[in-house]
């Protein structure tokens, strides 16, 4: 105890002893025969099993006791949490029915408003509902949620200290965006990021939910890995706008989730500004980017097109105002996003009745 009253925790700035991290009195056994030596066995006890001062400690620990005690002595440390460990990756969110990947393969083609209203109007259905914002680096949510302001709290569940979501228009919403400033840029490396994403995954109290939606980031990246690594996503839903560019990259986006290594079903396509119509000639049709290229590239991967969403002011405004489109079903873009959901539904229902649960990709 004298030689562990020595270490610092860097989690608290005391020793062990003072940090009441000593769970139980040490054992030491004397050597019974010739050639044995004296054992000592030690069990510290951290807050969690993710402490970042774990490994640093008992290797500071067991330093010190054969400083103290003998360099001959052999110490064992074993660790107890106060916090429950993690689940293991197949036992994660076990109350979540469906997991359904939002993705496109650029920027621009309004992804986040896809997410946004599905999960709104998937909670307008009647549906429990969860979205999870996994673009760390430019996170949206929080302000298409009109929740900018609020600050998730920490709830105790099981033995494990959780995220609680917050809830807005019936859904349970997390992003990196309620715990970093939203004027200073989010410069982390990849680890730090799938880090925080992982965070937001296992340490958050999801409960039951028939539908958690991930608003991925762009593109392919160590996000999405990460994603696929740690839940087993249900299907995904492919966003695009018409023209032949953003075609392209979507056509990538269904070659990742495609690969055999990975097997995730696409779902479908949504064709996101698919014309234009203004609001002084709502009957008017103005195909801007392109007509009907989405409709041609779901046929052509054998992958039905989900929904042809316009290109309308208001789906804008209502994003910047924090009320998304689909809170209302008066007008033609509220329509078009319950119709999406249920589009959604639909195909989901088919998938888990036609093909085997996803299965985690392996981090090999």
């Amino acid at each position: 105890m004298d030689a562990l009253a020595t270490v610092t925790y860097a989690g608290t700035k005391k020793s062990l002893v003072e940090s009441g991290m000593v769970a139980d009195t040490p054992a030491v056994s004397a050597p019974r025969n010739d050639g044995d030596v004296w054992k000592v066995k030690v069990v510290l006890e951290f807050p969690r099993d993710t402490d970042p001062f774990l490994k640093s400690t008992v290797k500071a620990a067991e330093a010190a006791i054969k400083y103290q005690c003998g360099k001959d002595v052999e110490v064992t440390i074993e660790t107890e949490f106060k916090s429950k460990p993690r689940p293991e990756a197949e036992q994660l969110l076990p109350g979540v029915k469906n997991i359904i990947a939002v993705s496109s393969g650029k920027g621009g083609v309004g992804k986040s408003t896809v997410s946004a209203n599905l999960a709104i109007a998937l909670a307008r259905l009647g549906y429990r509902v969860g979205l999870l914002d996994t673009d760390i680096f430019g996170p949206s949510m929080p302000k298409m949620f009109n929740v900018e302001d609020e600050r998730p709290y920490a709830v105790h569940v099981d033995g494990r200290d959780l995220i609680c979501p917050i809830e807005q228009y019936g859904v349970k919403l997390l992003s990196i965006g309620f715990f970093v400033s939203p004027t200073t840029a989010t410069l982390w490396r990849g680890g730090m990021a799938t880090s925080a994403l992982k965070q937001l995954i296992a340490d958050a109290d999801w409960g039951e939910l028939d539908y958690f939606i991930l608003d991925t980031p762009p593109g392919t990246s160590d996000i999405h890995l990460t994603l696929l690594q740690t839940l087993p996503i249900t299907g995904a839903v492919i966003v695009s706008t018409p023209q032949q560019v953003a075609l392209a990259d979507a056509r990538k986006g269904i070659d990742m989730y495609r690969n055999e290594k990975v097997n995730v079903p696409i779902l479908g396509l949504i064709e996101n500004m698919a014309w234009f119509t203004p609001a002084e000639l709502p009957e008017n049709k103005y195909y801007i980017f392109g007509k009907e290229g989405c409709k041609r590239l779901a046929e052509e991967m054998n992958v039905p097109l989900l929904a042809q969403i316009p290109l309308v002011q208001g789906i804008c405004e209502n994003g910047d105002a924090g009320t998304p489109a689909a809170l209302s079903s008066d007008t033609a873009t509220g329509l078009a996003f319950i119709n999406l959901a249920q589009a959604v539904v639909t195909v989901v229902n088919r998938r888990n009745k036609e093909q085997p649960k996803t299965k985690i990709v392996g981090t090999k």
